[in-house]
């Protein structure tokens, strides 16, 4: 048995050794266009952003371990596919609010930066004040203006609506239009100061019965999500009402159907064209990308609120 056990832990060891020898390359490209921010709030973001979302990596010795080293290295992919600090100039002005209200939405929720990468880069994580001084970062580069005129013609253009197409559009991954969205149960709302829009969250009656009865991590088979986007409207007395329609976004939730995007169909269609998102079927892999920090939330940014 002592003759086992030992030949065993040897032949371990040099599984191990081997395992070093087989590693996907991780390099850091050239910087094009780094993110200009403020010291303080540079700080925080390379601190617990940049070894993955930029093209400044960082990686100690004990990332290099195998089979650590093959989990790292596809963190470092998908993030910088995702989120690239390093090519900041690539991304328009209203891209980079965005990019940046997500990442800090994200971090608020607690699903950036992932836990499994904190659990060993402690000096990653992001504390309540660090929030704080994101948060109003991104507020100081929103400027808000009363009364609108370019959001307020935008609605007026509206008015004279455009008929519902028919057929009904369809996307590039087979979900058609559901224009009875608008009668479903208002589940949550939200706002999106960066880009000054305001948000529905609509499910229809599985989504709605399932949030009644706490089974929503995960949700179950035929649950809609439908997230609509209008612009914002603000007076001069900070009354908000809604402005133009921008778009609707559906998940619906079929394991079997959609296996490949994480038992979720994507779909958004956009302006009152409902013009279908995605050059090509792999519009899906955005969404996957952007929703996979709420992993433990089966993927789901909203919370619903309960009556």
């Amino acid at each position: 048995m002592k003759k086992f056990l030992l030949s065993s832990g040897v032949a371990a060891v040099l599984v191990m050794i081997g395992l070093q020898f087989f590693r996907p390359r991780v390099e850091n490209p050239p910087v094009t266009g780094d993110l200009q921010a403020p010291a303080d709030v540079k700080a925080i973001l390379v601190r617990a952003c940049y070894d993955c979302h930029s093209n400044q990596t960082n990686l100690r010795w004990y990332d290099q371990v195998q089979p650590v080293y093959w989990q790292v290295a596809e963190h470092i992919r998908e993030g910088r596919k995702g989120l690239n600090f390093s090519n900041w100039d690539k991304l328009s002005p209203a891209d980079r609010k965005g990019k940046l209200w997500e990442a800090v939405n994200q971090m608020e929720q607690g699903a950036m930066p992932i836990k499994s990468y904190t659990l060993v880069h402690q000096g990653a994580k992001i504390s309540e004040q660090d929030i704080s001084v994101l948060k109003n970062y991104l507020t100081g580069m929103v400027h808000e203006v009363p009364n609108d005129t370019a959001k307020i013609n935008a609605l007026s253009k509206q008015h004279y609506a455009t008929p519902l197409p028919q057929p009904l559009p369809k996307t590039l991954n087979d979900i058609t239009y559901l224009p009875d969205f608008k009668n479903w149960q208002i589940i949550s709302t939200s706002d999106r100061f960066d880009n000054g829009t305001m948000r529905v969250i609509y499910g229809n009656n599985i989504a709605v019965k399932a949030v009644k009865e706490h089974r929503i991590n995960p949700w179950p088979n035929g649950a809609i999500l439908a997230k609509a986007a209008w612009d914002k409207i603000q007076d001069t007395q900070g009354n908000v009402t809604p402005g133009a329609f921008k778009q609707v976004e559906f998940m619906i939730k079929n394991t079997e159907k959609y296996r490949s995007t994480a038992g979720w169909g994507f779909a958004r269609f956009k302006t009152p064209r409902l013009a279908p998102y995605g050059k090509d079927v792999m519009f899906t892999t955005e969404c996957i990308n952007c929703h996979k920090p709420m992993a433990a939330n089966d993927l789901v940014f909203t919370f619903p609120i309960k009556n």
